[in-house]
């Protein structure tokens, strides 16, 4: 699930929009069992974002100190602190991280250890506990949120680390500011291939429609959601 700020016309025209409307229920993606991955070390040139060591390459979304908790080489969200993003903004990118939904199950669908990854800070990649948990396929763990659905549902159960290896084209816009060429993206979830080079349709929004807004290079967000889901082991390489 996501929140995002919008262009007041944008806000107003879709503030009514039933959210129901555009969650995608079929087809729903076949379980596959993930193989034994080795967690990914960071190449030479990567950037790393996350070291075990402290959030110094984060903050909260208005700039000051990130909140939430590191201990014994993760970090985890601190519920009611809000979003982090990193302090550096980038453009065309590979991305890895780790991310671990909470051990003890509560809540159900979109209520069960959600989180997500905004891609310059606009587009998200949704992290959700999706280990025998039904919701809208456009929603579960993998899925660019209400945009496309996971070729198959990848996750790892409940306690358990999921790796994240996504690769990442921004859009480019004309001189007028529409939009050129629209935002692409290849995910690998625990080393298997759920999103296949798929065509970002705009900013994701939890009500109406998906739209582009211009913009240049963006943080990666992580979502405070309300759930203690957890991330380590982040690193970014710029293409």
């Amino acid at each position: 699930m996501v929140f995002l700020i919008c262009s007041s016309s944008e806000s107003f025209s879709q503030s009514d929009a039933d959210p129901a409307e555009t969650e995608v229920w079929e087809p729903v993606p076949v379980m596959v069992r993930p193989g034994n991955e080795v967690t990914a070390l960071p190449p030479s040139d990567a950037i790393v974002l996350f070291d075990g060591s402290g959030l110094g390459r984060w903050t909260s979304m208005d700039g000051s100190e990130a909140e939430w908790t590191v201990k014994n080489g993760y970090f985890t969200v601190a519920e009611g602190t809000g979003d982090i993003k990193t302090r550096q903004n980038f453009t065309d990118f590979q991305l890895f991280l780790e991310w671990r939904s909470p051990t003890e199950i509560t809540g159900e669908g979109q209520g069960r250890g959600n989180s997500g990854v905004f891609l310059q800070g606009r587009y998200e990649l949704q992290v959700l506990d999706s280990y025998n948990n039904p919701t809208y396929s456009n929603g579960q763990a993998g899925s660019i949120y209400k945009q496309h659905i996971p070729l198959v549902n990848a996750t790892r159960p409940p306690g358990e680390w999921n790796s994240y290896n996504v690769v990442y084209t921004a859009p480019r816009f004309d001189a007028n500011g529409e939009i050129d060429e629209p935002a692409r993206v290849t995910v690998l979830h625990n080393g298997i291939l759920i999103q296949d080079n798929v065509e970002i349709q705009g900013n994701t929004v939890y009500r109406g429609q998906p739209f582009y807004e211009q913009h240049g290079p963006g943080p990666i967000v992580l979502q405070d959601h309300g759930d203690l889901v957890s991330y380590r082991n982040i690193w970014i390489r710029e293409k």
